[in-house]
């Protein structure tokens, strides 16, 4: 069985319009997971290791304010589009639409204020919660009326997460997770002691902008080949790479596949990645610089947490040869990702 609380978090501030933020607190016998109104961010989650003892394995802060602050996105459902969009600009029907720029020369994360930094209205579920919003026509550039609800259901030791959408005009969507994880404690200095594996033949290169040139590149005889677990930080020397931060392309079925795995052998502590999606990104923290002082008051530097983000491929609206990221009147997003922790 999993419990399921709702308490007060906090206040907006009243130039962000009011309002009251609630967490949510989803409790089975091996996680425990707190869940705001805010962003749908996941604020913690604690599972156990194998001596039996909870830690709390991602990212993020104490209080509201740390959330209303700069951010790297920690925890937060990103949208209308995650990722990054070329130049900010697509066509749909001929038209063309201007997004706003916060990434470079580019529009990530949906731009200026996506659905991280919002508040979703919630419904309490048996063993989860369900938030809902109406992103409204020309919100962020983006084109249509589009109806949003993202659930959390915990089941002993998995955390799903199903993303549902519904638009008024054809608009392109692609819904995430941006937890950071650390599975040895969240305020560990680094991942370079986890083992990752990636359920990918090929990858996106990109260019200097982080943007996918087009390219669908093989992982074999790469540094982007992590079909067999590799030590991180082992393999970041090996190949001579600053960090991970491309997407990796996985099966194009609509069914549960495994994406990815993660295990830290000190604790014992193992994610495994299920998802409908067909790519996952592979994030090592490395725009991290220990500015942010996060739960606790720790900080958090390069490569102290890792993202795995299930989701279409990057500037996909831009690129005909990826898969389609437009969402039709009439039609339903509905993708579902599925994190499962267990110790050894």
């Amino acid at each position: 069985m999993t419990e399921v609380k709702r308490e007060v978090f906090g206040q907006m501030p009243r130039e962000e319009g009011g309002g009251v933020v609630e967490k949510f607190v989803l409790k089975s016998d091996s996680v425990k997971v707190e869940i705001l109104s805010l962003g749908c961010i996941i604020a913690a989650l604690e599972t156990k290791g194998g001596d039996g003892e909870f830690s709390d394995v991602v990212l993020g802060f104490d209080t509201l304010q740390g959330y209303m602050g700069k951010h790297p996105y920690f925890g937060a459902v990103v949208g209308r589009v995650a990722n990054r969009i070329a130049k900010g600009r697509f066509t749909v029907d001929g038209k063309e639409y201007q997004l706003f720029l916060n990434n470079g020369p580019n529009s990530l994360h949906g731009g200026a204020k996506g659905f991280d930094k919002v508040l979703w209205s919630p419904e309490v579920l048996p063993n989860g919660v369900c938030f809902y919003r109406l992103s409204p026509d020309g919100e962020e550039g983006y084109p249509g009326d589009l109806k949003v609800w993202v659930t959390y259901m915990l089941s002993g030791g998995e955390l799903a997460i199903n993303y549902r959408a519904q638009t008024s005009k054809t608009t392109p969507i692609n819904l995430t997770n941006h937890a950071y994880f650390n599975l040895a404690g969240q305020g560990s200095q680094d991942i370079y002691d986890h083992e990752i594996s990636i359920e990918a033949d090929s990858y996106l290169p990109v260019d200097d902008t982080n943007i996918p040139t087009g390219e669908i590149a093989a992982v074999q005889g790469t540094g982007f080949d992590l079909r067999q677990p590799v030590v991180l930080g082992k393999h970041l020397q090996k190949f001579h790479l600053g960090g991970f931060d491309h997407n990796f392309c996985l099966q194009q079925v609509q069914a549960r596949h495994l994406a990815g795995r993660a295990h830290h052998p000190p604790t014992g502590r193992t994610m495994e990645v299920h998802t409908t999606q067909p790519g996952i990104q592979f994030y090592t923290g490395n725009f991290l610089d220990g500015s942010l002082r996060g739960k606790g008051t720790v900080t958090y530097p390069k490569h102290s947490a890792f993202c795995l983000e299930t989701q279409n491929w990057p500037d996909a609206v831009n690129k005909p040869q990826f898969p389609n990221t437009l969402l039709q009147p009439g039609e339903e997003y509905n993708h579902t990702t599925w994190f499962v922790f267990s110790t050894t």
